[in-house]
């Protein structure tokens, strides 16, 4: 029998803590929220290992973002009790629940059809999110201006579309792939537009829709 609490408390010790968050909401948060109930069947006794927990997809596998990783971008992001979060490429929901008790609100924007169920599922009894099944790249535009946006994933063109649907003084956050090392970066928009820099190291999948455009040589 897996004790899921256990290893809930040692990755919140042993992995966030440890990766300069010390905001004890997050902490809280990230002690609170079950991850094995977002991970496959076969996944859950992994579910708090310090890594990217694979949900299937393919071509374009889809992942539980390494908790360091979300939580340190969480960090970063500075989410308060009033903002309006879009989390992009939410797969089944665990970032959004553990958003869900940062935020005011959350905007959990999916896809694939087989995981936003999933998520709507596991989100049904938080009433401060909504689960949307919509393309990626085009994120929710009828919902901005959001206060953050949080990428579950990686990009490898800067989303454009995306960040017009950012607020003013709003702040978006991801791991950009490129020739270098991928990296996490925070952009925040104020009066003279969008500007961004780096955070930290973080290697995770690349989001459908956000590959590299591929180039023909004639």
């Amino acid at each position: 029998m897996v004790d899921f609490p256990a290893l809930r408390t040692k990755m919140v010790d042993g992995q966030v803590r440890p990766n300069d968050v010390t905001d004890l909401r997050i902490i809280d948060a990230m002690g609170e929220v079950a991850r094995e109930n977002f991970a496959p069947d076969d996944q859950k006794p992994l579910a708090y290992l310090d890594r990217d927990l694979p949900l299937g997809g393919g071509r374009s596998p889809r992942v539980l973002i390494q908790p360091m990783v979300l939580a340190r971008m969480l960090q970063y992001a500075g989410i308060k009790p009033t903002d309006k979060v879009l989390e992009v490429g939410s797969a089944s929901g665990y970032g959004a629940a553990v958003m869900a008790r940062l935020a005011g609100s959350v905007v959990a924007l999916e896809q694939d059809a087989d995981l936003a169920a999933i998520a709507r599922r596991q989100l049904s009894g938080l009433a401060n999110v909504a689960v949307v099944e919509a393309s990626l790249v085009k994120g929710v535009p009828d919902a901005a201006p959001f206060d953050v946006i949080i990428f579950n994933g990686a990009v490898v063109t800067f989303p454009e579309t995306i960040a017009r649907q950012l607020a003013k003084r709003g702040r978006l956050l991801l791991v950009e792939e490129g020739s270098s090392v991928p990296r996490a970066r925070l952009y925040a928009r104020d009066d003279g537009g969008i500007s961004g820099r780096t955070l930290f190291d973080a290697s995770v999948p690349v989001l459908p829709g956000f590959e590299a455009v591929e180039t023909f040589a004639f």
